[in-house]
């Protein structure tokens, strides 16, 4: 399964990044997660476990995060539940009208004849719109904050 969803924000690169990297303000900012509790905590390598909805059904699953400031990257690597496996890679990159927030997932299926099936409802059904989700509530809070007024 390969999944990519991407919007273009209008914000600093560097403040969509740190937005994106802070899972511990996601709940806070983007209606769909229910929490995030941290496992294992430091600055550029997290173990979380994440809770969303996605059109009133709970998920949850547990994930490592990778920071790189230096590329500008945000890795997941899902450890459990139905998604396990999972890579999951955030990238932004300037573009003209913006800057080009992508969220890729890769999954390779442990059952390969329930692929397809899968394919729809994990990655079409959750992934998909949940990722999308979370661009469009990610972008409002950051185009927010980046045109507030400060006396």
């Amino acid at each position: 399964m390969h999944k990519v969803n991407s919007i273009i924000m209008q914000a600093p690169k560097s403040s969509i990044f740190e937005t994106a990297a802070n899972l511990e303000l996601w709940p806070k900012i983007l209606p769909h997660y229910r929490s995030i509790h941290y496992l294992e905590r430091s600055p550029n390598r997290n173990i979380v476990v994440m809770a969303a909805t996605r059109s009133g059904i709970p998920i949850s699953w547990t994930s490592e995060q990778f920071i790189d400031p230096d590329k500008l990257e945000i890795r997941f690597h899902h450890l459990k539940a139905i998604t396990k496996g999972m890579r999951v890679v955030w990238t932004f990159q300037d573009v003209p009208t913006g800057v080009l927030v992508e969220i890729k997932h890769d999954l390779a299926f442990r059952v390969n004849f329930l692929a397809p099936i899968a394919d729809k409802i994990i990655g079409d059904f959750f992934i998909h719109n949940i990722a999308s989700k979370t661009l469009r509530a990610m972008r409002s809070y950051v185009e927010a904050i980046g045109n507030k007024v400060t006396a």
